[in-house]
């Protein structure tokens, strides 16, 4: 009876609800062997999407997909579910020959970036030095996952994130060429291209004898990618189309020969013969004429990178250069930028590794020998010390910043090397056949979506719901990189002093640089604020089904029966009976109990808010907002807790030091999900503070700047 009793009264809330090169051989010196020869070869070009024979089995399959109920363990802690089967075990995908290939990848491409490229002339110059341009087509570093066949490297994604750390730990400047390049640049024509228009382009594309830009941002548009206004319409014949339009702030857009471009074409409801506008995407070749570009931008960093603006004016472009199908280039955009995220965050992971050696090369042995607590302030020490630079105390910076994660330095080494983990082969199709079972690794943060079907000459998108779950992911990936790599590399220059300040030194540069990947394929602010709306989305759906079970209960007993049970545990202060035991290793099981605790308080604070704004809860930014931060914490931790967890089972000889990190990590994100939980759970206060929020932006912005004047009056 006191189940059932619940059951009405949790759906009572519910109801309220509604609704052919030899150009990569260099990398070794020698000849590489042939694909038969590296059995791994064809697992790197495995396609990208599912074979399938007729589009009307491709829906019946989405279908199912749809049904299926998510593994995902991000999409799960919105709703108070410990889904680990993404997360644990930390992925370990190379095979000996794998791991041999890219160990002698290593080495000739690192002696590049110490010996050959000059990050200080580059920055200085605006642009990569010709010498390393030359070096990095010699070493095949503009294709390192075109399929072998293509004249490629055809790396896989763990293989290709290790080299791109390389290039993140030297220089950034050079990591956007390259980035742009081939992480989104090209990256098309990989995922959907025919296989005629991959014999065509990749080639050259892989050697570097043509570059290639990626051109979606519009004046108009920002982070907006919908609202573009650039035009392609059809010719009478059919034959081509005629672009016209500019895009802004494109990474190699006065360098690029190839252009991925996206459009609005009309096209033409087979259904209801309405004609509407929807985005396409192209191939777009720089000789096809009426392609020009601006000057390269004056920019705060990554100097040595091209950012132009590119203009189209009656580019003739032919119906053969469509990449994917006609009206389908939004969903092909973000499948491109969220398969590139993760480039990014291993760059990214080489660039704290570096500044984080540097930072710990510029303190005095004598206070090295100290054992001093890294995140203390040197002013708790004897004053003889409290003129040395140091690291400052987290929670300061927590406290001063609650909308924002903050990465102590010490801690962040094990993000460094926790968030870019392993995947399986690489997403990159193989030029000579139509498509493969995908073989993407979905664990931890390099969680790829493979979520559409495909056919040899044309693409088509189910279940785009899929698509923006694993977008979620990757978005998080993004932010968490982004974030404490402009935190570290702040830190650097706080520990080395007025030397962190000097030219001199590299770091400001690098600061410099570091700026902007905070902005990069959707600000940091819309990309939490879409992880926090694509959780609630979730949580959301099972509500309403909750909601739709009540008006049916002797139907839906089961499920009713089973939310009932849960909410009677969390009133009664039984907890959810989840457990991480048996998952992470016993020796972390404490950070593991903080994690279990952190999701529960995490997804009744979700749940509340959602019953209570409904779907209202879109124009809830600053509860959005803490949301998110609640929510990539969490993500962290688990990931941390998997990674170290692998560390201790295998016995790696820093497995103690992981452990201490991944400790630390998990005691501190525990406080603050525990800290802002208990902030929105005190509604009426949480209410004032948003109401002010909202209020002095207001006033800000009437006023064109501070509403209050100097304390003298004038």
């Amino acid at each position: 009876m006191q189940a059932a009793r619940m059951a009405t009264s949790v759906g009572r809330q519910l109801l309220r609800l509604g609704g052919g090169s030899s150009r990569p051989s260099a990398l070794l010196g020698q000849p590489r062997p042939g694909p038969a020869q590296r059995p791994y070869a064809s697992g790197a070009t495995q396609a990208v999407l599912d074979k399938s024979d007729s589009v009307s089995s491709e829906t019946s399959t989405s279908g199912k997909q749809a049904k299926a109920k998510s593994k995902s363990f991000a999409a799960g802690m919105f709703k108070g579910q410990l889904t680990t089967d993404q997360v644990f075990p930390y992925p370990s995908v190379l095979n000996e020959e794998q791991n041999q290939f890219l160990k002698e990848l290593v080495g000739p491409v690192s002696r590049f970036f110490e010996e050959v490229n000059d990050p200080a002339k580059n920055d200085m110059l605006k642009q990569v030095e010709e010498t390393t341009m030359q070096g990095l087509k010699d070493l095949g570093a503009f294709g390192l996952q075109v399929p072998s066949e293509l004249g490629g490297v055809g790396l896989c994604n763990t293989q290709y994130a290790r080299l791109v750390e390389i290039v993140g730990m030297h220089d950034l400047g050079v990591g956007i060429t390259l980035g742009a390049h081939q992480s989104i640049g090209f990256k098309g024509i990989l995922l959907f291209g025919t296989k005629a228009q991959k014999e065509k382009y990749l080639p050259k594309l892989a050697s570097g004898e043509t570059i290639a830009a990626f051109c979606l941002t519009e004046p108009s548009s920002g982070s907006d990618a919908a609202s573009i206004r650039s035009s392609a319409v059809p010719s009478p014949c059919g034959k081509y189309y005629t672009l016209n339009g500019s895009k802004i702030w494109i990474s190699n857009g006065g360098l690029a020969d190839i252009f991925t471009v996206f459009a609005k074409t009309p096209v033409t409801d087979a259904a209801t013969g309405a004609v509407k506008e929807k985005i396409t995407a192209f191939v777009v070749e720089k000789s096809f004429g009426g392609v020009t570009h601006g000057p390269p931008e004056e920019k705060m960093g990554i100097k040595a990178s091209n950012t132009a603006e590119v203009y189209f004016d009656g580019v003739r472009v032919p119906s053969d250069n469509v990449l994917g199908e006609v009206g389908g280039g939004f969903k092909v955009a973000m499948h491109i930028l969220n398969n590139g995220r993760f480039g990014m965050a291993a760059a990214l992971a080489g660039t704290m590794k570096g500044i984080i050696a540097k930072a710990v090369s510029t303190l005095p042995e004598s206070l090295a020998s100290l054992n001093l607590n890294p995140t203390v302030p040197l002013s708790r020490y004897p004053s003889s010390l409290a003129g040395t630079p140091s690291m400052r105390d987290p929670s300061s910076t927590s406290s001063s910043r609650p909308d924002s994660l903050h990465f102590p330095p010490a801690w962040t080494e094990l993000l460094a090397v926790a968030i870019v983990p392993p995947s399986k082969p690489s997403p990159t199709p193989s030029w000579g056949e139509e498509t493969r079972e995908p073989q993407w690794d979905t664990r931890v943060l390099f969680q790829v979506d493979h979520a559409a079907n495909r056919t040899q000459f044309g693409e088509k998108i189910h279940n785009f719901g899929i698509i923006q779950e694993k977008l979620a992911r990757m978005a998080m990936l993004q932010y968490v990189t982004e974030e404490a790599a402009w935190q570290v590399t702040d830190e650097c220059i706080q520990i080395m002093g007025g030397m962190g300040f000097m030219k001199e030194a590299g770091v400001e540069r690098v600061l410099r640089d570091l700026r902007i990947f905070r902005i990069f394929e959707g600000t940091n602010d819309i990309l939490r604020l879409f992880v926090a709306l694509q959780g609630c989305m979730d949580k959301g759906k099972e509500l309403s089904k909750l909601g739709s079970a009540l008006k049916n209960p002797f139907g839906n007993a089961g499920l009713l029966l089973g939310e009932a049970g849960k909410q009677l545990k969390r009133r009664a202060g039984m907890g959810s009976g989840l457990s991480l035991s048996g998952i992470v290793h016993p020796d972390l099981s404490r950070s593991g109990e903080l994690a279990v605790q952190a999701l529960e308080q995490f997804a009744t604070v979700v749940e509340a808010k959602l019953i209570k704004h409904k779907k209202e809860i879109v124009n809830e930014q600053f509860l959005l907002q803490r949301l998110a931060d609640s929510a990539i914490d969490l993500y962290a931790m688990v990931v941390v807790l998997s990674r170290a967890s692998r560390s201790l089972s295998e016995g790696h000889p820093t497995a103690q030091h992981e452990k201490m990190l991944c400790d630390s990590w998990c005691i501190e994100a525990a406080a603050r999900i525990r800290e802002t939980m208990a902030a929105l759970q005190s509604d009426p206060q949480q209410q004032e503070l948003f109401r002010n929020f909202k209020s002095i932006s207001k006033a800000l912005v009437e006023r064109g700047g501070v509403v209050t004047s100097n304390p003298l009056g004038f």
